[in-house]
């Protein structure tokens, strides 16, 4: 059983959170790009230089699709802490420190998303919406915060796999 829930975990973790960190990243440079239309055909880049009509810019379409795979794959995201603690469970691991350590940044990592990233992209994804033109500092700030978030899934990631002071030697 143990081997199972292993390998849902770790499935769970490849579908549903892979999906989320690539998103995440290109949503930043993909709102930068997209060009609100002005009257007369040109437009206005994020940054507030003018941009000729066709320019091949970004799409708010693109960033609609960014924002919605980040949100439907942080709710599938939860079967992953779920599937890891019945695996520690099965394991007998839950007391060790490097799996709370995990859990601790896990739980950081989705407060994180669920505070700062998600509701940034709301709130420029309606402000290209209601097409209005960008400060490239609030999508910096989004990247900053992107940033942080894949920083601590990769440090979950490499703590599961190298389990310091683990004695299965695995």
């Amino acid at each position: 059983m143990t081997k199972i829930l292993l390998s849902l975990h770790v499935l769970a973790a490849i579908v549903a959170v892979g999906p989320v960190t690539v998103a995440a990243s290109m949503f930043p440079p993909a709102a930068r790009r997209v060009v609100v239309a002005l009257p007369g055909g040109s437009g206005v880049l994020p940054g507030g230089s003018e941009a000729a009509a066709g320019s091949g810019a970004g799409d708010v379409g693109t960033v609609r699709l960014l924002h919605r795979i980040c949100r439907v794959y942080a709710g599938l995201g939860v079967a992953v802490p779920v599937l890891g603690l019945a695996t520690g469970a099965a394991m007998g691991v839950l007391g060790d420190a490097w799996l709370i350590t995990s859990i601790a940044l896990t739980a950081a990592a989705a407060g994180l998303l669920v505070a700062f990233v998600l509701p940034r992209q709301e709130e420029l994804l309606e402000q290209l919406t209601d097409r209005q033109p960008v400060e490239r500092a609030r999508t910096a700030r989004l990247a900053m915060f992107t940033g942080v978030f894949n920083l601590l899934w990769a440090t979950v990631t490499v703590l599961m796999v190298v389990r310091p002071g683990s004695t299965t030697g695995a």
